[in-house]
């Protein structure tokens, strides 16, 4: 997610993390000089399979395969400054699935109103607003056919002013209760035609999860006196889940949706924030949703645990719309960005995570038990027990994944820490106690399933680089006020995903190659992007990076003759960089899914229209875009575009 403008608006500070552990840019230094970095930058050999049967995706994360260097066959796209999403010659991008759409629900599916009437109670069978991480699941389940499948998809947070009649004013139950309803995720089913994709209509895994859906616990939190409150004294069952981001997808076809920014939603204006709240970016006023006016679980001075039920991450069936949805309690608090999932050679499940804040962290999960290909059942608890690890990157390349386990490394009662539950609840204070090294906003993560145990992280941007009191510039950033971010990976130790150790380097630094200051230059080869977020290989081992520069950003003069945010496909063993998708004004390009054969993609456009600033008249359309529907229909709206090649060929040759 973007630097959001309500964060901006409302002064919520985005570096909560005063620890005094090593920043990445720290350890940079010492390593590498700037020549050095630019020149020696090589391209280990990738190639990816994230999508298809659940089988193939196991086979995948052990390093299954044996694909030939994939080619580009597309001509490049320009830089994007039009309001609309551009492709490449021979290639068509529709619109699929709009906030607003009817999800498909038997006997509920109202329609979409311009002008904003439409009730919470229609919203809740709706799409829901600012649609973002993505995954595409064959039908029927295990299948590999492309033609027939579901979609997972999560809807991150809302834009009031566009969301209600009158937008903010007045403000009142039923509108809180829409914006909460607007959250969430989607479970579409989506079918090939004569004349495109389409969304099936009625259907019976149609599903919205919202903020107030019923989500079980899983884990040492669960129970957790911290996680008791009064509507919930067990501590047993959430209400809901929002400001879902990135996502993750299991070998044993569930879907995984990540909380980012859920601090936000809460206030505690007491004057007095516990060390836990503070470090989890808690203030007075919250992001501006204002929820805690009309429902008092979002007031921590009435419920000071509910803030505690929100971070993790939350694993959901689209096979079975009566299923609960699971937070998985083991693989920590914080702001999950995505939740990559991989099989290490032992059969254990491991999950990749990033924390999405300045300075903050890269975590993995490895579970206690094993994979098991043919008992989907038991392969649905494997995310509730297993060992957290956060990261640690070492001057002379090497990397420590250290333990949050209690009764190690000082996480003791001694110091805060009285169980597993409590470091499951505090993550963060957890990880800075064992020394984990502060990263440059961690986002998306891409394991490489050609070579085992080789993975890629989007390290987006850091503005506050070079401020009184920050880390400054650097060999391997060498930019203070960094615009532009960069993309790590790691090999781990042994090929081995459950490792305990890796080795590390820099996949590339963002930014323009040719600018004039070194501090927006890049070493990309081939066409230059900026503030790298969303990653995914496709089959053929192409990688995938999608952008998402904020609005404030992208009209600085330092960045705007970049265009608009984009998608760019990668060659990982040539080090190319072709960009194939820019979109509308306003946007971020986020959540990229693809079927099996590799012949549709689906790309989700969030926040299209998205000003420095709040938007504060939604009976006028924005200036700076109507996408999708044009400037006559009303307000612009986030969508999943379908995009196919002309001839009927694989996305990319």
């Amino acid at each position: 997610m973007s630097d959001s403008y309500k964060f901006k608006q409302y002064g919520v500070n985005d570096t909560s993390n005063t620890c005094n552990n090593p920043a990445l840019s720290d350890v940079l230094e010492a390593r590498f000089s700037r020549r050095g970095i630019l020149q020696g930058t090589g391209a280990l050999g990738v190639a990816g399979l994230f999508s298809g049967t659940f089988a193939t995706l196991a086979e995948a994360a052990q390093g299954v395969g044996n694909l030939p260097v994939p080619t580009l066959g597309f001509a490049p796209v320009p830089f994007g400054f039009e309001d609309k999403v551009v492709v490449p010659a021979g290639y068509s991008a529709e619109v699929l699935y709009a906030w607003g759409d009817p999800v498909g629900i038997p006997g509920n599916m109202p329609a979409f109103k311009q002008d904003a009437s439409n009730t919470a109670a229609e919203q809740a069978a709706q799409a829901g607003m600012h649609h973002d991480g993505m995954s595409y699941f064959p039908l029927p389940m295990a299948a590999t056919g492309s033609k027939h499948g579901l979609l997972a998809m999560n809807h991150e947070y809302t834009d009031d002013g566009l969301l209600h009649v009158g937008g903010m004013k007045p403000w009142n139950g039923e509108k809180v209760l829409k914006s909460q309803h607007a959250h969430g995720v989607s479970v579409i089913e989506v079918e090939a035609t004569g004349k495109g994709w389409k969304v099936v209509r009625p259907s019976k895994y149609a599903r919205r999860i919202h903020a107030n859906t019923p989500v079980a616990i899983s884990g040492p939190a669960r129970g957790h006196k911290l996680m008791q409150t009064e509507a919930d004294p067990k501590g047993l069952e959430i209400l809901g889940t929002f400001n879902n981001c990135a996502n993750g997808q299991t070998p044993w076809g569930t879907y995984l949706t990540c909380e980012e920014n859920w601090d936000g939603y809460f206030i505690n204006n007491s004057g007095s924030l516990n060390a836990n709240e503070k470090r989890y970016g808690i203030s007075a006023t919250g992001a501006g949703y204002d929820w805690a006016v009309e429902d008092f679980r979002f007031d921590l001075q009435l419920n000071p645990n509910e803030a505690n039920r929100f971070g993790w991450v939350v694993e959901i069936d689209p096979f079975d719309p009566k299923s609960k949805p699971v937070k998985h309690t083991a693989l920590g608090r914080f702001k999950h960005e995505g939740a990559t999932v991989t099989i290490a050679p032992s059969g254990h499940a491991v999950v990749y995570m990033g924390d999405d804040q300045r300075f903050e962290y890269i975590y993995k999960f490895v579970s206690k038990n094993k994979y098991n290909p043919k008992n989907r059942k038991a392969n649905m608890s494997l995310l509730s027990e297993g060992t957290l690890y956060v990261a640690r990157f070492d001057a002379d390349g090497s990397g420590t994944w250290l333990p949050l386990v209690h009764g190690q490394n000082g996480l003791t009662a001694e110091n805060g820490f009285a169980d597993q539950g409590e470091i499951a609840i505090m993550a963060r204070l957890a990880a800075d106690k064992v020394g984990a090294t502060k990263m440059d906003r961690p986002e998306w993560i891409a394991v490489n399933p050609r070579k085992a145990g080789e993975v890629y992280c989007t390290l987006t941007n850091n503005s506050d680089r070079g401020k009184e009191g920050k880390p400054g510039a650097d060999a391997a950033n060498p930019r203070n006020g960094n615009l532009f971010g960069h993309i790590i990976r790691w090999q781990e130790n042994g090929a081995d995903a459950a490792a305990a150790g890796f080795k590390w380097d820099i996949f590339v630094l963002a930014g323009r190659p040719d600018a004039a200051k070194p501090e927006h230059a890049g070493n990309i080869k081939g066409d230059a992007f900026g503030s790298p977020d969303g990653l995914l290989f496709d089959r053929l081992g192409v990688l995938w990076v999608q952008t998402d520069v904020s609005t404030s950003t992208v009209n600085a003069k330092e960045y705007k003759d970049m265009g608009n945010n984009q998608m760019v496909a990668v060659v990982p063993e040539t080090g190319e960089f072709r960009r194939f998708l820019t979109g509308p004004n306003g946007c971020e390009i986020t959540g990229l899914a693809f079927t099996p054969d590799n012949k549709t993609m689906f790309v989700n456009i969030q926040h299209p229209g998205e000003p420095a600033n709040e938007r504060n008249d939604p009976a006028k359309p924005t200036a700076i875009s109507a996408w999708p529907d044009g400037p006559q229909a009303g307000r612009p709206r986030a969508g999943t575009v379908v995009v196919r090649k002309l001839d009927g060929g694989v996305i990319g040759s």
